[in-house]
């Protein structure tokens, strides 16, 4: 697609419509660390709970720091009393100790409270190719779509499946049971 001299792919344009301000601005404030490798090795540790996405893919990284020669890691977890909170602290202070980071902490913080909003476009494009659907980037309705088809024609059968934050569908059009993500805002 071309206009006003700025060359933009299809796919471009179709990961542009599912991020949402508050994903850009978490990646506006990501690319202007001064610690781009710490982001990067960070990249690596995936959330337990959907492997398919990084802790930074699924808003759970914060920010990245260093004071003194010390590392610090702000992590939010995505709702009170969430099971992997731990894990992934452990696996961020492995991380950055083999890297050669031993003066390295992980701070937890609760406020702002997590959201769907901070998915990335790559997040919810690797929750679909999974099988999950994602929660809408729109922030006035979140409705369910199927992985597999595309279809809205959807039918919920439990209000939660392996985990709190999902819900379980049937598409009516393809007849696939599917995982939907749900909009937490």
């Amino acid at each position: 697609m071309r206009g006003e001299g700025v060359v933009v792919s299809e796919q471009s344009l179709a990961l542009l419509s599912t991020e949402t301000e508050e994903a850009m601005a978490r990646q506006i404030h990501r690319n202007g660390s001064p610690h781009p490798a710490l982001w990067g090795l960070l990249d690596a540790v995936v959330d337990p709970e959907i492997p398919a996405l990084s802790i930074w893919d699924i808003g759970i990284l914060q920010d990245v720091s260093v004071d003194s020669g010390q590392v610090a890691v702000v992590l939010t977890p995505t709702h009170s009393g969430y099971p992997a909170m731990q894990d992934n602290a452990a696996t961020v202070q492995r991380v950055l100790n083999e890297a050669g980071y031993s003066e390295a902490r992980v701070e937890t913080r609760l406020m702002p409270s997590w959201t769907t909003d901070w998915l990335t476009a790559g997040a919810r494009s690797r929750l679909r190719e999974e099988g999950i659907s994602p929660p809408s980037a729109n922030e006035h309705f979140d409705t369910a779509a199927c992985p597999q088809c595309g279809s809205h024609h959807v039918a919920m059968i439990s209000q939660h499946s392996g985990t709190a934050c999902r819900a379980m569908y049937r598409c009516m059009s393809c007849h696939e049971v599917f995982d939907h993500f749900k909009a937490i805002r």
